[in-house]
């Protein structure tokens, strides 16, 4: 292989990676692998155990493939409302071809459920319904009001409940953390909308800033907020001391941040800035199951 080709193979690997989101694929699988040890497990199964537990890995790597189909699929749909608004992330057009995009989605969306069909008929139709839903996202849910917002945090929280398809014990704590993926990934997905008001604007799109402004969206943001914290509230009195501690030291000051930031918000940089502290609400949420 001469360096030519070489330069070649490394742009388009790393043009890949860069399109179906490598990093935040990584927190995905994190995210599982730390319910399976300390949710699943309760910290008692060694790491050997969980390293051979083949159905579990199966299910990671299913949400995974899925989840990376779904960003190719939103990339290939947004193409031209992302050169306005990001034009440095397209990556459909410029560093890959179309219909290798289109490929890469079909590969990925049948190996995930082809694979799901060995984990039963529950993770099958998950996996399967998820598919349709993604694309139903990206073709026409995303440019409508709150429905898209809802539908893509309500994937994210199902991400974290997954294993609870594989597993008896230990429903009702995932139902927890997926309920709180639920709510960050919501304020995250409305402000991600904030920040795309340009280009979204210019290609007819009819998300919530659009329709009723960045300031009547803002209290839309506030009143998820509130019903938020009132079920974090409730949930840590009865969960234990432990948790509430980490609560108040770890996720209540970076809220209380975002709420401060929120109200002063008004530029495309601000918005960014906000979208990035809901990531690490999202990572010091994950980081408590240490506490249990």
């Amino acid at each position: 292989m001469n360096k030519t080709s070489k330069a070649h193979l490394k742009t388009s690997v790393f043009a890949f990676l860069k399109l179906i989101r490598s990093l935040n694929l990584f927190i995905i699988a994190f995210t599982q692998y730390m319910c399976r040890y300390f949710i699943i497990g309760r910290g008692n199964d060694t790491l050997m155990t969980i390293a051979g537990d083949w159905r579990f890995f199966l299910l990671v790597l299913c949400t995974v493939m899925v989840a990376a189909a779904g960003y190719i699929i939103n990339d290939y749909y947004d193409i031209k409302i992302d050169l306005i608004n990001k034009p440095k992330r397209v990556v459909i057009g410029k560093l890959m071809n179309r219909r290798i995009a289109m490929f890469s989605h079909f590969i990925l969306n049948t190996l995930a459920s082809f694979l799901s069909f060995f984990l039963g008929l529950k993770v099958f139709l998950v996996i399967v319904v998820t598919t349709i839903l993604m694309w139903l996202y990206a073709n026409q849910l995303k440019r409508t009001p709150l429905l898209g917002n809802l539908l893509i945090s309500f994937l994210t929280g199902m991400s974290v409940y997954m294993p609870a398809f594989l597993y008896a014990q230990s429903h009702r704590l995932l139902l927890i953390y997926a309920i709180f993926a639920f709510f960050i990934s919501l304020l995250r997905e409305i402000i991600k909308d904030m920040e795309d008001v340009k280009g979204d604007e210019e290609f007819g799109c009819r998300t919530l800033p659009i329709i009723w402004g960045i300031r009547r969206t803002k209290v839309v943001l506030y009143g998820i907020s509130a019903v938020f914290l009132i079920l974090m509230l409730f949930t840590l009195f009865a969960s234990g001391q432990p948790l509430m501690i980490y609560f108040i030291i770890t996720i209540a000051p970076l809220f209380v941040w975002f709420l401060l930031s929120l109200a002063k918000a008004d530029t495309t940089h601000q918005f960014l800035r906000l979208s990035s502290l809901c990531k690490w609400m999202m990572l010091a949420g994950v980081v408590s199951m240490v506490v249990l």
